[in-house]
C-alpha cells in the first residue's frame, strides 16, 4: 500500500475514500497534493475490490479552497503552462475513470477545488458548501479545466458571469444550476455518497464504464458521441454481465454481475 503525505486513503466494502488532508491550509492544492490525487485515484482504479471512489477534504471548512498560491510566485509563462497541463491531465484521468467517482464537497470548493469537484462524475454538497472560480482576482484564469467544465454543467451565460465576477455561489444555487446532484447536511455528506455508490455497485461495472465513456465522448473534439454509444452498446452484448442481467430480468430475480 502506497503512503501519501497529503492524502488519506481508505478502501473498504468496495468503496475507496480519498481525503485531501491539509486542513490547516484549507486543503489547498500544491503540486505534490495534485500528484498524490492522481496517484491515489489510479491506485483505486487498479484495485479489483474497489467499485467506486469518493474524493473529499479534511476538516469542516473546506473541500479544497483553491490552489496553493505560494507556489505560483516567480513562475514563468512556460512554467505556468506546464503546471496547468499537469493539473488538466490528472483531473481528466478522474473524469475518464471507468469506476464512478463522487465528490463529497464540504465547505469551500474554490478555484482548483471547484475544478476537482467538476472532474468527478457526481457531486454531493454539504449545505455550507461554496463554489467559485475566483482566479481573476489574482490576474489569472482557471487552468485545470474550469472554463470548460463550468460551461458544460451550468451553461455559457452563467458560467461566463461567474468566471468574470469571481462571485461565489452556495449549495442551494449550485443545485438549482445543476452544478451538484444533491445537497445534504455536513454530518450526512459521506453517508449520502455511500448510499449513491451502494446503488451503483449493484450494476454491471462494464456497463458503468460504457456509460462513462459514452458521456465523455459528447465533449471530446473530433469524437462522434452517437457513434461511441453504438460501439459501447454493441460491446455489452459480448459480456457475461449482459447475459446475467437479461436472464435475471426475465427470471424476475436480482442480477449478480461479475464484471466479465
Amino acid at each position: 500500500m502506497a503512503t501519501f503525505e497529503n492524502i488519506l486513503y481508505k478502501a473498504e466494502n468496495g468503496i475507496c475514500t480519498i481525503t485531501i488532508n491539509r486542513p490547516d491550509k484549507l486543503n489547498a492544492l500544491n503540486r505534490s497534493t495534485i500528484l498524490e490525487i492522481g496517484k491515489s485515484v489510479k491506485m483505486a482504479q487498479s484495485d479489483p475490490l474497489v467499485k467506486g471512489i469518493i474524493i473529499t477534504g479534511a476538516g469542516p471548512k473546506a473541500f479544497v479552497a483553491g490552489a496553493d498560491i505560494s507556489e505560483f510566485l516567480g513562475l514563468s509563462a512556460e512554467e505556468g503552462t506546464a503546471m496547468a497541463q499537469d493539473g488538466q491531465d490528472i483531473f481528466k484521468s478522474i473524469e475518464h475513470s471507468v469506476k464512478p467517482v463522487l465528490a463529497a464537497v464540504n465547505g469551500f470548493a474554490l478555484g482548483g477545488g471547484c475544478e476537482l469537484a467538476m472532474s468527478c462524475h457526481i457531486r454531493v454538497a454539504s449545505d455550507n458548501a461554496k463554489f467559485g472560480q475566483p482566479e481573476v482576482n489574482l490576474g489569472l484564469i482557471p487552468g485545470y479545466g474550469g472554463t470548460q467544465r463550468l460551461i458544460q454543467y451550468i451553461g455559457k451565460t452563467k458560467a461566463t458571469e461567474l468566471l468574470m465576477t469571481a462571485d461565489l455561489i452556495g449549495a442551494p444555487e449550485a443545485l438549482l444550476l445543476g452544478l451538484v446532484n444533491y445537497v445534504t447536511t455536513p454530518d450526512q455528506l459521506l453517508a449520502k455518497c455511500g448510499e449513491i455508490l451502494e446503488k451503483i455497485k449493484t450494476k454491471s461495472p462494464l456497463a458503468l464504464a460504457g456509460v462513462i465513456r459514452s458521456v465523455n465522448a459528447f465533449y471530446e473534439d473530433g469524437t462522434d458521441g452517437f457513434k461511441k454509444e453504438v460501439e459501447e452498446f454493441g460491446k455489452c452484448f459480448g459480456t457475461e454481465d449482459f447475459k446475467e442481467g437479461t436472464s435475471a430480468f426475465l427470471e424476475k430475480r436480482k442480477a449478480s454481475f461479475s464484471g466479465r
